[in-house]
């Protein structure tokens, strides 16, 4: 059966922000009425600055109980918190530290280990979190993920062994830019999500976003971003959805789903 996804178009990248903070507070709200707390992953990259930054303000910082919101990471580059590559630190300066999140919520990937050592130390964190048996894999509320020209999502690059690992939920790779070992959950854990979101914004994002959603390139890492049970959903600004038959006139929202 064709995995279903929702394309949401905004105008422009305020906009897009602006859809994404909506989205996060949605799903958090939904997670506080079901068990209590909430619990989300991010990734890095441009696109979602604008939507953090949008978090720490009003109306979201108020309408958020972030004291019983839990923020882990998608990916991370094995770099400092302090260096300007790092997801967390990032994430930190945008909105964390802006924000009445306990310390102890804050879930950074332990980049401060060896890789190997890393991988280990944060996939015992996240079961541990979630209080998993040992034949279970832990449902995120909410995963957020980034899309690169290349096709690669959270750091599952093309041609890279995590692809495949279908056991482990961390992987280790290396690859991108800076070319540095990075800590990256798979698709057995991406694909357990009760949600995911695709944000993307820019020209230079609409060929890989047309060639995703229309599928007219196999192997793309982010094709294998399919949620069992969970929904999927692909934020975009005008200018990386140019490309595609549904991007006429103002904001627009559509279910799909992908062919075969």
């Amino acid at each position: 059966m064709p995995t279903q996804f929702q394309v949401i178009i905004k105008e422009n990248p305020a906009r897009l922000s602006d859809a994404g903070a909506t989205l996060f507070a949605e799903s958090a709200g939904h997670a506080m009425e079901r068990k209590g707390f909430f619990t989300a992953a991010l990734s890095g990259g441009s696109t979602p600055r604008g939507m953090h930054r949008r978090l720490a303000e009003e109306p979201f910082r108020s309408c958020i109980s972030w004291k019983k919101t839990h923020i882990f990471w998608v990916d991370e580059r094995c770099v400092p918190a302090e260096d300007p590559a790092s997801n967390y630190g990032t994430a930190r300066k945008d909105f964390i530290y802006r924000l009445p999140i306990l310390k102890k919520n804050i879930h950074p990937m332990p980049v401060h280990m060896t890789p190997a050592e890393g991988s280990i130390h944060y996939q015992k964190e996240i079961t541990n979190f979630f209080e998993t048996g040992p034949h279970e894999i832990p449902v995120f509320d909410l995963i957020l993920l980034g899309i690169g020209t290349d096709g690669h999502t959270a750091s599952l690059f093309p041609e890279t062994s995590a692809l495949e690992e279908q056991k482990q939920l961390i992987s280790i790779v290396k690859a991108g830019m800076p070319n540095v070992n990075r800590l990256t959950m798979t698709y057995p854990i991406l694909n357990r999500a009760r949600k995911v979101v695709f944000l993307a914004s820019g020209k230079g994002k609409a060929d890989i976003i047309q060639a995703i959603l229309e599928k007219k390139q196999r192997g793309l890492p982010a094709l294998g971003i399919q949620p069992h049970s969970g929904k999927l959903v692909w934020l975009l600004d005008r200018e990386a959805a140019s490309l595609l038959p549904m991007n006429q006139g103002s904001d627009f929202i559509g279910s799909y789903a992908f062919r075969s």
